[in-house]
Parts: structure tokens; sequence; C-alpha cells
């Protein structure tokens, strides 16, 4: 409880924290314009234009927002303690070791699962209320319908910021860890999707923008991404994306020198 309360104090009292955290929630104000362009264009266009226009899930759109934001927090947790000389500090303290990664998992961790519903709910309640029956319908299905795949879509944030810090313990660099998460986020799934098949569909289908409709088992007929995985797979593709960070991260903490 000591290394929580710790690790906590460390995350509440310098700015970055609260900036990652406000520009996760700017994911919600980005949901509405979208949706309010949509709307927008929607009304100005002819009877025949309406009946084949479509829109993306604006939740789903936004969620990259959070998700960078969440895991550069998670990132810098641990990176700005070896940028100033604080772990040295830490380490003497706990040292053990591994408590103190411990501790700022569960601080994150639960920041991220803070965070993740706030941004997709609340998109997804926006962009509900403002589109109504446009596009098709596509938000006029029934919310238990797709309570699945937000509550999925929500943790995905929470995975992110456990995945920057066990990036940052791992490579101890701010710089490097942000360029692997960014690339997680937009590079990667381009390059995936460009590939031959049948390698896109294979390593589409372990991308982290695959894994919450592989696990509610959802039509991913028009994704990007693949759909080769079963739920059961997919969830463990998705922990073992916050997981074995974090385990090689605690490795090398106790294999080298602060």
């Amino acid at each position: 409880m000591s290394v929580l309360a710790s690790e906590w104090l460390k995350v509440r009292t310098v700015r970055s924290s609260y900036l990652m955290l406000g520009l996760s929630l700017v994911g919600i104000l980005l949901g509405v314009a979208v949706a309010w362009a949509a709307v927008g264009m929607y009304d100005s266009a002819t009877p025949a234009q309406q009946a084949h226009a479509a829109i993306a899930d604006l939740e789903e759109v936004v969620l990259m927002v959070p998700q960078l934001c969440m895991g550069v927090l998670g990132v810098l947790t641990i990176t700005s303690e070896y940028t100033t000389g604080l772990i040295r500090t830490s380490l003497a303290i706990v040292p053990r070791r591994w408590p103190v990664l411990a501790g700022k998992s569960a601080i994150v961790g639960l920041l991220g699962l803070v965070t993740g519903p706030m941004v997709v709910f609340g998109t997804y309640v926006a962009a509900r209320w403002m589109l109504g029956d446009r596009f098709g319908g596509s938000y006029t299905t029934p919310f238990l319908d797709r309570l699945p795949t937000l509550i999925t879509s929500s943790l995905t944030v929470a995975v992110f910021a456990l995945l920057g810090l066990g990036l940052g313990a791992t490579l101890r660099s701010t710089a490097g860890a942000i360029t692997i998460l960014v690339g997680l986020v937009y590079v990667i799934p381009i390059i995936v999707g460009n590939l031959p098949e049948p390698w896109s569909e294979r390593l589409g289908s372990l991308m982290i923008g695959a894994l919450p409709r592989e696990i509610t088992g959802d039509d991913l007929t028009h994704s990007v991404y693949g759909s080769l995985l079963s739920p059961v797979a997919a969830a463990m593709v998705l922990i073992a994306y916050a997981v074995l960070p974090l385990l090689v991260g605690a490795w090398l903490m106790r294999r080298k020198d602060a």
C-alpha cells in the first residue's frame, strides 16, 4: 500500500498526467465534431446519395486518441524517473524492485480503465443522439447489442497504458517507447493492410484494432483488419500486449542498474 500511495502521489503531482488525461477526453469532442459534420453532409445530400451513405462507428474512430495519450502517460510514468534520476531513490527504498513497477501498473491501468469508457461511451451516446436514423440507421442498433464491443474497445485504452509503461521500463527511453506506440496505432496497421494475402489477414488479426470485435465475435467483413482469431485467442493476445512488455521490463529492472 505504501508503494501504491507513493506511485499515485508521483502521477497526480506532475502536469503531464493532467495533460494526457485532458487530451484523452478531447476524443469525445472530436467525435461530436465528426458527427456534426456528417449530419450536415447527410441532410444536404440528395435522396439517392442518402440511400448509399455510410459512416464508421465514431467511437472506434476516436479511440486512437485516448489509446495514444494513455500510452504516452504510461511511458512517462517510468521514463521520467530515469531521466531525472529519481528511479535510484525509488529502487533504494524498494530494493526488490518489481513492486515499484507493479505499483505503477496498478495506477496507470486504473486510469486507463476510467478514461477508456468515458471516451468510448461518451462518443457513442453523443453520436447516437446526433445521427439518429441517418446513414441507414447504423446508430439505431439496440444498445445492449453494442455493449460488448463498447466494453472491449474501452479496455484497449488500459492495455495501451500498460503497454506504454512496459515499453518505457524496457527501453528506458521516452522517444523510443512513444515511437513504438505511434507505430502500433498508425504505421504498422497500414503496412499490414498492404501486405499480400494471406499475410494481410493473418497479421491483421493480431493488431490491437481487430481484437475487440474478434473477442465479441462481431462481423469484420468491411474492416481493414483480419478476423482469424477465436474470441478466446483474441482475448489472450490483448492480454499479452499489456503483460509481456511489463514482464520484460520487470526482468530488466532486476538485471540492470538504475
